[in-house]
């Protein structure tokens, strides 16, 4: 449930993304990070929570998303605040269980046309919820307050990245995708996907991309020096050029 404490925060995310890089390891980070919340007076157990939730999802993270290391050079790359919001959402994906099912559940509503598929009114999304199981075969059971908050934190999250345009909405629909994440959501696509990766992107799947914008956002990718279409078995495939974030080693440069 650690939606109830902090959504994205990509602020704060990129804030440790950079106190890893810059010291690379984690222990040098949580004192360099405590000691500047002291120092600004914050609360230990507020940063205390946003500390273990943010790291968690970078410590976590799969060797198909961007080494966190190299989250910087991204972020400081990304155009808008948007960006750097999906650039980040992934990594909260692949570390929450639960936002993962939920996400899966919408991802799905879409794909079958569902009626207003991205409702993340409370009504649904706690229809969603009724449907999950833990590994334990425990289902989801909390308190009607902690899952009001959870939904909100959840709806928060959908407003970063674009899916919601503002507070007061509810009903969302597929958002516009930067070039930076373009480029790390064919990237993470790639990497989780086999051979068939093109039928199934789930970079551009969690990021809610119809099926039918996948060939143009495809094309896009194909018009940077990032990827390319090749030529194999007489047949065009997609591929990246030098490496799924090999254009990470540019940017640095």
């Amino acid at each position: 449930m650690d939606l109830t404490m902090c959504g994205l925060l990509p602020e704060r995310a990129a804030e440790l993304a950079r106190l890893y890089r810059e010291h690379g390891n984690w222990n040098e980070v949580e004192e360099v990070w405590f000691e500047e919340r002291r120092a600004n007076r914050s609360t230990r157990g507020s940063a205390r929570k946003i500390y273990r939730v943010l790291t968690s999802r970078f410590k976590n993270a799969p060797a198909s998303l961007p080494n966190p290391r190299d989250l910087p050079t991204i972020l400081g790359t990304g155009a808008t605040s948007r960006d750097n919001s999906q650039v980040l959402y992934p990594y909260l994906v692949a570390d929450d269980a639960l936002v993962r099912y939920v996400v899966h559940e919408y991802i799905q509503r879409l794909s079958a046309d569902h009626p207003d598929a991205l409702d993340f009114s409370n009504e649904t999304l706690t229809t969603v919820l009724d449907q999950f199981e833990y590994a334990d075969g425990s289902v989801f059971e909390y308190a009607d307050s902690t899952t009001e908050r959870w939904c909100e934190g959840f709806r928060s999250v959908m407003r970063d990245i674009g899916v919601l345009e503002d507070q007061q909405t509810v009903v969302g629909s597929p958002p516009s995708v930067g070039d930076i994440p373009l480029l790390v959501a064919m990237g993470y696509s790639y990497e989780e996907g086999e051979d068939g990766w093109v039928e199934s992107p789930v970079g551009l799947q969690y990021l809610f991309q119809p099926a039918e914008r996948w060939e143009e956002l495809y094309d896009r990718a194909a018009e940077t020096s990032v990827w390319e279409f090749v030529e194999l078995h007489g047949r065009l495939e997609l591929r990246p050029a030098d490496g799924a974030y090999a254009w990470l080693s540019r940017e640095e440069d």
